[in-house]
């Protein structure tokens, strides 16, 4: 058995919903989807909005200093073993994908060419 790999899942969150709260929630449901399935390959999947929304909801408006998405985000790569780069427009994954492979992380573009653990 491999070890389990923390892989983050990228993929558009705000791009393309011009801000309307229900696309973005349409956009989270499609990358909470593929965590399931990461998840039954033995491996913890990630969402960079897991962590950065509540981040965001607690700071105070003028300590912000950046964009806590992207941010947050980047920080996770630091920690994570590889990214699965979901379909569709988005700067911020792209950006992921960028990191990881300087990192030299596997960049998984499906879930099928993600290794059982």
């Amino acid at each position: 058995m491999n070890t389990p790999l923390l892989i983050l899942i990228a993929g558009p969150y705000r791009s393309g919903t011009d801000g309307d709260p229900a696309r973005i929630a349409a956009n989270l449901e499609r990358l909470e989807q593929a965590s399931a399935p990461i998840f039954r390959l033995g491996h913890v999947p990630m969402i960079g909005e897991w962590v950065a929304l509540p981040v965001l909801r607690t700071l105070e408006a003028d300590v912000v200093d950046g964009d806590v998405m992207y941010d947050t985000a980047h920080r996770l790569l630091q920690h994570c073993d590889a990214v699965l780069r979901l379909p569709g427009a988005s700067a911020g994954a792209d950006k992921d994908v960028e990191i990881a492979r300087e990192r030299g992380l596997p960049v998984y573009f499906s879930i099928d060419e993600i290794p059982a653990a």
